[in-house]
This record gives structure tokens, C-alpha cells and sequence, in this order.
């Protein structure tokens, strides 16, 4: 393991831990919501590594189109299988903070449902990259498929900003009444910084990853000529 990924590794570790403690600790709990109210700590974490890989994914996507270098196709590819693992966290997560809030799991509100959409989007963006062989075509459609996926981002984040919504107001860069108390903006920086972290730790394992993959089916492939 490189001097690097050590130190992310060990940064995330110990943001992990002090995440937890101010999480389930130290926050007092939430006036109306009560315990439940803690999931928007790892909620909203997850949305933002979510939203950050899949823009990964588009930068990344847009990079190759021009260098059609594999390597930046495989940043990329990795960007995306770990948005869509965080993006699954959020939709899990939300229906469990909503259940006991709203009093039902799931509601076709313009937040969620442009999320659900967002997670599906990249979902197709895998299966693409499995039902297409020819590795150059594969890196090509998937790069455009990237970058125009990543559109539903920003619709997911102004979703409930421009329209009413039943989902929690913004209470980060929202309105006048928006805001948190310090001792929960604090606690909520923690979670974004962890996992941001974390999402990189595991974006450059899975990038190694790709590479020594990509290595084994070229040396298969010289190996069956011969």
C-alpha cells in the first residue's frame, strides 16, 4: 500500500470513529424527531459521495472522448460502481429516517423519485459496460452515457429548492429559516469529510484494481495466440 492510500486509510478510520462518537455520543437529540433524526448524519454524507462520483464519472468520461486513454476510462468505471454503492446507501437510509417521520416508507415525492431515476440511470451505465465487448466502442458509449447521466445530479439537488416538496427543506444553502446548530453543522461536516475520504480510499483501490484486470486479460489473450 502506497505512503498515500495509508494516510486516506488512516484519516477515514479516525473520522469514521469520531463521526460515530459525535453521532450516537455527544449530539443531543433532535426536539421533534428524536433518535431517528441521526440517519440525516449518514444521509446526507452519502448523498454528497454519490453526487461527487458520479461527476468523477462525467469529468472522467468527457477526459478519455478526447485522450481515449483506458486508464481514465477505468477512473471512471470505478467512479461509478462506488456513486451507485453510496447512492444505494441513500435510498436505503432515507425510507428508514422517513418510516417513523412521515409514517410511510416511500412516497413518489420530486427528491426521491429523481434520486430512485439517478440510481437507475447508472445502473444502466454498468449493465452497458457488461453487454459491450469491444473495450474501445464499451469506454466510448460509456463516456457519453456518463456524462449526460450526470445531468440528473443537479436535478436532484434543486428538485426540492424549485418545487414543493415533502422531503426536509435544505438546511445547508437553503432559504432564511435554513441552518443548523453548530453542534450539528460541525457533526454533519464530519460525515461529509469521512466519507469524501473514504470514496477516495476506495476509488483508488478499485482504479489498481481495474488495472491489474485489464492486465490479466491482456496476458490471457497473448497467451491463447501462442
Amino acid at each position: 500500500m502506497r505512503a498515500t492510500d495509508r494516510v486516506l486509510l488512516a484519516l477515514s478510520a479516525l473520522g469514521m470513529v469520531g463521526l460515530c462518537w459525535l453521532v450516537f455520543v455527544h449530539i443531543p437529540l433532535e426536539k421533534t424527531q428524536g433518535f431517528v433524526q441521526k440517519i440525516f448524519f449518514i444521509h446526507v454524507p452519502c448523498a454528497w459521495v454519490g453526487f461527487a462520483a458520479f461527476t468523477v464519472t462525467a469529468v472522467m468520461g468527457a477526459v478519455y472522448l478526447k485522450s481515449r486513454n483506458p486508464d481514465h476510462d477505468r477512473w471512471a468505471a470505478a467512479s461509478a460502481e462506488i456513486g451507485l454503492v453510496f447512492t444505494t446507501l441513500v435510498l436505503i437510509t432515507g425510507p428508514l429516517w422517513a418510516r417513523p417521520v412521515w409514517g410511510i416508507w416511500w412516497t413518489w415525492d420530486v427528491r426521491l423519485t429523481s434520486t430512485l431515476v439517478l440510481w437507475l440511470i447508472y445502473l444502466a451505465y454498468l449493465i452497458l459496460r457488461q453487454t459491450v465487448s469491444e473495450s474501445d466502442r464499451k469506454a466510448t458509449l460509456a463516456s457519453v452515457a456518463g456524462i449526460i447521466g450526470w445531468l440528473g445530479v443537479p436535478i436532484v439537488y434543486m428538485g426540492n429548492r424549485v418545487k414543493a416538496s415533502q422531503h426536509p427543506a435544505p438546511v445547508v444553502g437553503g432559504g432564511e429559516d435554513s441552518g443548523l446548530a453548530p453542534i450539528f453543522l460541525y457533526t454533519l461536516l464530519t460525515g461529509v469529510f469521512t466519507l469524501s475520504v473514504f470514496f477516495a480510499v476506495l476509488l483508488r483501490a478499485r482504479v489498481r484494481t481495474a488495472r491489474l484486470e485489464d492486465r490479466v486479460e491482456e496476458l490471457l489473450i497473448d497467451g491463447g495466440r501462442h
